[in-house]
Order: C-alpha cells, then sequence, then structure tokens
C-alpha cells in the first residue's frame, strides 16, 4: 500500500554466496551464461536469484545488451530429466505403481514408431532405481502405460505451466501444451523433459510443492510478514515417497554425488537437456540442470541450478550443476544454522 516500505526478501549472504559459485562454474566449463535461484521453503520467498553474465549497473564500460537481462526469470529452456520426478508422482497418484514396481529396460531403447528413444540396458528395475538412474527407457515405458493426461496434469497442478506471479519485470511463463497429448510420443517426451519450456524460476517454484508436502506456494521477491496460504495439490504421503527417492539421486549411486552435502540428507535431480541447434537437436548444445531440497527429512531450501551450453569434457547435469548446488547449499545452511540430520545418508 502507498507509504509502507518494502522489504525484499533477498538475503545478501546467500545472494553473494550464490554469485561467487555460479560465475565460477560457468567461467571453468565456459559456459554461454547460466542461472541460480534458492528459494525458502516455509514462505516462497527468494533467498537468492542470480545470473552470469551480470551487469554492474556502476560501469559505464559494461555491455548492457549482455547481462542486464534477469536470465532466471526471462529464459526459458526444455528441464530435461528433472521433470522426472513429477512422472514419478503422476505414477503414485495413478494408485497403479509404486516405488518397487518393475520396469524392463532392455534392450537399451524403446521404438514409438518411427522414434528410438535411446538410454541403457539395466535389464529390470525399480521405479525407484529409475529415478536414481534416470533412466529413459523405464520413464518412457511408464509414460506409455499412464493415462494420456495423467504427467501432464500432474506439472500443471505444479504450476510448470504458470507465472511465478513474483511482479518482475520480463518474467515468463514459458510453454507447455496438452495438444498433441494423443501422441504416444509427445507423452514420452514430456516425461523425460522435453517439449516444454521452463525458467529456472518456474522449476523452482515447481520444486517447492515437493518440498512443501504437496501444498503448492506462492513465489515471493518481497519478504513475508507470516507465511502465505497455500494450496494442497498433491496427496502428502506420494510426495515424502517421491522425495524419499530423490534422495538416491545422490547418493554414491546416482546420478548426482557431487550434491551431496555433508550431515545432511539431500533430495534432487539431474537434468541434461539437448539444445536445438540449426538442424534439431544438438548433441553439442546442453543446458545442464540440478534442482534440489535439503534437508530431505524437513526441507527448509529449494535451489535450481542452470549452467547453458557448458563446453569441454564436462556437459551433464551431474557434472556441471549439481557441484554448485552442492557448495551452496553446505554454505547455506550453515549461515541459516539449520542443524544437521540425526542420520545422514552414507
Amino acid at each position: 500500500r502507498y507509504g509502507e516500505d518494502l522489504t525484499l526478501a533477498i538475503d545478501l549472504r546467500l545472494q553473494f554466496l550464490a554469485y561467487r559459485e555460479l560465475k565460477a562454474a560457468v567461467e571453468s566449463h565456459r559456459a554461454t551464461s547460466g542461472s541460480l535461484v534458492m528459494l525458502d521453503v516455509s514462505t516462497g520467498e527468494i533467498l537468492a536469484l542470480v545470473n552470469q553474465p551480470s551487469y554492474n549497473p556502476n560501469d559505464r564500460s559494461d555491455r548492457p545488451a549482455v547481462g542486464m537481462r534477469n536470465r532466471a526469470i526471462t529464459d526459458t529452456f526444455e528441464p530435461g530429466s528433472t521433470i522426472k520426478p513429477f512422472t514419478v508422482l503422476a505414477a503414485l497418484e495413478s494408485g497403479e505403481y509404486t516405488r518397487q514396481s518393475t520396469f524392463n529396460t532392455s534392450p537399451g531403447f524403446v521404438r514409438i514408431g518411427n522414434k528410438v528413444i535411446e538410454g541403457r540396458d539395466r535389464g529390470v528395475i525399480t521405479l525407484e532405481t529409475a529415478l536414481q538412474k534416470s533412466s529413459q527407457v523405464a520413464i518412457t515405458r511408464l509414460a506409455l502405460q499412464l493415462d494420456e493426461r495423467a504427467v501432464y496434469d500432474t506439472l500443471v497442478s505444479a504450476g510448470v505451466s504458470e507465472y511465478a506471479g513474483t511482479g518482475m519485470p520480463g518474467e515468463v511463463a514459458g510453454s507447455m501444451s496438452d495438444a498433441g497429448l494423443r501422441y504416444p510420443v509427445v507423452r514420452a517426451t514430456l516425461a523425460y523433459g522435453y517439449g516444454l519450456a521452463v525458467t529456472p524460476l518456474q522449476l523452482a517454484s515447481a520444486y517447492l510443492t515437493l518440498a512443501t508436502g504437496g501444498i503448492r506456494l506462492p513465489v515471493s521477491i518481497i519478504r513475508q510478514d507470516q507465511p502465505p496460504a497455500g494450496e494442497r495439490v498433491f496427496r502428502e504421503d506420494q510426495v515424502w515417497d517421491v522425495l524419499s527417492m530423490m534422495e538416491g539421486v545422490t547418493d554414491h549411486n546416482g546420478t548426482a554425488p557431487l550434491a551431496r552435502v555433508e550431515g545432511f540428507r539431500v533430495a534432487g535431480k539431474t537434468g541434461t537437456a539437448r539444445k536445438v541447434g540449426k538442424t534439431g537437436y544438438s548433441d553439442e548444445l546442453h543446458a545442464a540442470w540440478f534442482a534440489g531440497i535439503v534437508p530431505a527429512t524437513s526441507p527448509r531450501l529449494v535451489t535450481v541450478v542452470m549452467i547453458n551450453d557448458p563446453k569441454g569434457m564436462e556437459t551433464g547435469g551431474g557434472d556441471v550443476a549439481a557441484p554448485v548446488d552442492g557448495r551452496v547449499m553446505a554454505r547455506a545452511l550453515r549461515l541459516l544454522g539449520v542443524s544437521p540430520d540425526e542420520a545422514s545418508a552414507d
């Protein structure tokens, strides 16, 4: 209201920490750009929001066009396998699957019409292992067995296709459509994060819904005097089941052991999305993602890291984005005085 003070939710300590780690990662991987968003699970407040390249308004020699965009809310990318936890949640919601449901990943690919979805032959694995190992084949087989709107409706409930609603200039809604769901290949690719586009802030907002146990909260750049009223969109027991499975991702046998934080149990998911080049999807252009929730036992923070077009030997989310998340989370938990888990995962 007119005449009242506005206080940003940004925590200067966490903002500086996130900025430093993101800048180091973008430079070391010679990436085109990068973004990091950190949310407070209890309030939906944005505690840190940083981008690289950045822009210093005090430096007139800086090139405004390079860094003036708030990429975390304006630039959209296909999120890749970071969508898989929502596919798993859709399976649990159907009532026909549990974490021990099995899928045959042989012979290492799935043919849908003239489209071949490649992966790895891991034999017969459980749904839990499929998420831990990010099995493209198992998730594809799952998607083809679910109702054609199951994954899409779960993503909509998590807010993937809507504005985060911060009111910040330039915020975009991303894109996702149900127009092609009658086609099996569209349902399959949606289940592992292709055919839709999100901003890092949108993905963080969706993961916030998991961290709250299925309650969708508004995201705010302004400090909240009290926790906002949320809307329950998922069953709490099913969300906690998914979070428990996501802990396997940061296990030594998962795709993101580099996101581990000593003393804490971390739930998360990697994503490595191929980007579209001049002749279709490129094998050389990637968006590397990691979305993390910590502590997994009683979530306090949600962080999303996106590194755009890393160059070099390492291009995957587990190698490029997950380490950034792990370093930022470790320091943030100490700064916020969060007590370690009594028994963290080995």
